[in-house]
């Protein structure tokens, strides 16, 4: 072979060596031994997506505070017995009651009443010794007296008699001082030696006991707005006095069990309501 033709095939080799180099690349990693563990790599949790993150929890609703009690003109807060709790021993309450009067004003012209005995509380004859003006007469909780142990037929009583009304002392034991006023707009009907009824269109009778007959406003027939003043709370009763304190009855037509009969109602509720409307300003 000429040395021509030797390094023309030297060449051609030479060339076929790059060519494979460039077409089949040798992966010149070694390889693992037969026998070693092969490790796998962890697994790489992806990101969540920005539409797939967790929302965050709702912030809990703030359980809301119970409503304050009320307060009257002096800064104490009412408070009052269940319906139908009377002093012990002086009667069966009627402790299923409805307020028949739920749009009536308060009685008293003053935010600040207290509704309780005049025969079992400080100064009646069948209460505790001590006199009328005993402070704790002047204090609350309220208590009802409608079922009271007295000789009146009122049928909406267990017993079938009863008070027939609700006593209310005013705000200080001062005769002559504190006034009574219509619960609505109505006619005075009748007024008595220490009485006064007032009667509503639609047929529900107020009677207030144990008014000062000397210093009413108001006669016979006379029409009244609800809210006007009527007289003064005093101890009229007739040739005897009595403590100082409002007799308040509402009368009306109603199903007593054994039909329909005009008759007191329990005024308790009417009163326990007209009576926060009043001390939390919903009154003029």
């Amino acid at each position: 072979m000429s040395r021509e033709t030797e390094l023309t095939l030297a060449a051609a080799v030479a060339a076929a060596g790059i060519a494979a180099m460039i077409w089949w690349p040798i992966d010149d990693a070694p390889a693992p031994p037969a026998d070693s563990e092969v490790i796998e790599p962890e697994p790489v949790e992806p990101e969540p997506q920005a539409d797939e993150a967790e929302e965050p929890e709702p912030e809990p609703e703030p359980e809301p505070e119970p409503p304050a009690d009320p307060v009257d003109d002096a800064g104490d807060p009412f408070a009052y017995m269940p319906a139908g709790d009377l002093v012990e021993d002086s009667g069966t309450g009627q402790t299923v009651q409805i307020n028949y009067a739920p749009d009536m004003r308060f009685p008293m012209e003053a935010g600040q009443a207290y509704a309780n005995s005049q025969v079992y509380g400080y100064g009646g004859y069948l209460g505790p010794a001590g006199g009328q003006c005993n402070a704790s007469n002047y204090a609350y909780a309220w208590r009802d007296n409608f079922c009271e142990t007295r000789g009146y037929g009122t049928p909406m009583c267990p017993a079938g008699v009863g008070h027939q009304g609700q006593d209310i002392r005013p705000a200080s034991c001062q005769d002559d001082t504190h006034w009574a006023v219509a619960t609505a707009a109505g006619t005075i009907t009748s007024i008595g030696t220490y009485s006064v009824r007032l009667m509503t269109d639609d047929g529900i009778r107020y009677t207030y006991l144990h008014l000062d007959k000397d210093t009413l406003l108001v006669e016979p027939g006379d029409t009244v707005e609800r809210g006007e003043r009527l007289g003064y709370v005093s101890n009229e009763f007739g040739d005897t006095a009595t403590t100082i304190h409002l007799h308040f009855e509402i009368k009306m037509a109603v199903d007593t069990g054994s039909g329909i009969q005009n008759t007191p109602v329990p005024p308790y509720l009417a009163l326990v309501d007209s009576y926060e409307r009043l001390i939390a300003g919903d009154e003029t």
